[in-house]
């Protein structure tokens, strides 16, 4: 659509469609997408399958200590038309979104090592622009100075709907009640964690998809970055 290839940074709440907007963004620009949230879901679930989360309980030093035997890359899957999240080589894009690691992923990402290795590999992917990345700190702490900032939202039980339906329709037994507690859990621990913490940029632009369709939501981004690119 343009030659100038720029950064778009997507904030936001968990379970608010953040990383469908960005795929289907970088699908019509032809840019990267980078899901810095499936890096953190990613650390958790080895994490989890290595001793360092017991019953819930996240024992810092122990993924301290592990930090450098994970090796995170994406891969682009031409059967989905997008990029699936390989840890040490293993595909783990299903394992990461089970609600065992939707459950953990907060406490680990509030991890200062944890954050400190995945932003530099963040902005390692990021600095030649084409690049759609979504997460909790992209356009305040990864990239502060992206030309198109985003932040998303939605209602808590709206999200908690959407993500139960995605959770169920793969077969997992879990309760709307839970997934809800879940979702308000997680904006409380990422907004009120001392490092990089979730909050809206200063020259973010809101959008409340509450009741939004995913055509609207194009719609409207077409107009923010027609705004941004000077077209």
């Amino acid at each position: 659509m343009d030659n100038k290839r720029i950064i778009i940074a997507i904030d936001g709440h968990s379970s608010c469609g953040k990383s469908t907007f960005a795929k289907a963004i970088a699908s019509r620009l032809g840019y990267i997408f980078i899901d810095t949230g499936a890096m953190y879901r990613a650390v958790t679930l080895y994490a989890l399958e290595h001793g360092a989360i017991h019953s819930g309980i996240v024992e810092e030093s122990a993924v301290e200590a592990m930090l450098d035997d994970i090796d995170i890359d994406f891969r682009f899957n031409p059967a989905r038309g997008a990029s699936d999240i390989y840890v040490n080589g293993d595909l783990v894009e299903g394992k990461i979104r089970t609600i065992e690691v939707s459950n953990c992923v907060s406490a680990v990402s509030s991890i200062a090592a944890v954050r400190t290795k995945l932003v530099a590999i963040q902005q390692l992917m990021g600095q030649k622009g084409g690049v759609v990345m979504d997460g909790r700190d992209i356009g305040t702490t990864v990239f502060p100075d992206a030309e198109l900032k985003i932040y998303m939202t939605a209602d808590a039980m709206v999200r908690a709907e959407r993500r139960y339906r995605e959770l169920t329709a793969k077969g997992d037994d879990v309760t709307l009640e839970e997934v809800y507690r879940n979702v308000v859990s997680r904006d409380e621990a990422d907004m009120s964690r001392k490092i990089s913490p979730l909050r809206k940029a200063d020259d973010a632009i809101v959008l409340d998809n509450s009741s939004m369709s995913v055509e609207e939501q194009m719609a409207w981004f077409d107009r923010e970055y027609h705004r941004v690119v000077g077209k």
